[in-house]
């Protein structure tokens, strides 16, 4: 992928400010990625296969953190979210009163480098934070590897990793994630017709770890 701001921090605190600033002036929480499909699509699968309300579930960058709350009203109870934008965090944590979902915990993390006591998730979810990362300017290739790292260290043996992304094809996404994981399933998503051809916009995937 050719680097865009869109895989920088400095992007991410600017837009998160700005989000955090109309959500204190009009209650808006800001863009859902993916749309609120995306967020039920990841909710029927945890329900479809009885995945335990008491699992603890990380959102790996957080952003307005409303898919936690979308999940909080589901029933989960063990519910984390980590972004490296502290307005992020002020954000859903503003997101997080307001609806009442004090149970929710959410910390300013780096994902490539996370804190030892980020570990042990029956679930890890992703809406476009390997994007991003995808998109840094500086090192993208390295800190992809950082990231699966990473991921093998915060969730347990055979838990799920559920992948959402714009910017890979299934087929991208099991040669990134083929250390360790194994593919489980692939989620319908919205489809698309251009020049006859059709094809997912937008791929999800969900992964189990070895």
């Amino acid at each position: 992928f050719s680097p865009s701001v869109l895989g920088t921090r400095e992007h991410w605190d600017a837009a998160y400010e700005r989000e955090l600033q109309t959500f204190q002036d009009i209650g808006d929480t800001g863009e859902i990625w993916f749309g609120e499909e995306s967020m039920v699509r990841i909710i029927r699968w945890l329900q479809k296969h009885k995945v335990p309300l008491d699992s603890s579930v990380l959102d790996i960058g957080t952003g307005n953190g409303v898919l936690l709350v979308e999940l909080a009203k589901s029933g989960y109870m063990n519910l984390t979210g980590i972004d490296y934008s502290p307005s992020a965090i002020q954000l859903s944590e503003k997101v997080r009163d307001k609806e009442g979902m004090s149970n929710i915990k959410l910390k300013v993390e780096d994902f490539l480098t996370p804190s030892a006591e980020l570990s042990g998730f029956d679930v890890c979810i992703d809406k476009g934070t390997f994007d991003a990362i995808s998109l840094d300017p500086s090192d993208a290739a390295g800190k992809r590897q950082l990231y699966v790292a990473s991921l093998g260290r915060v969730l347990k043996p055979e838990g799920f990793f559920l992948i959402t992304s714009c910017n890979w094809t299934k087929e991208e996404l099991l040669n990134e994630f083929r250390e360790g994981f194994e593919i489980l399933e692939e989620l319908p998503t919205p489809k698309f017709c251009f020049g006859g051809r059709i094809g997912n916009s937008v791929t999800a995937l969900v992964f189990q770890r070895k």
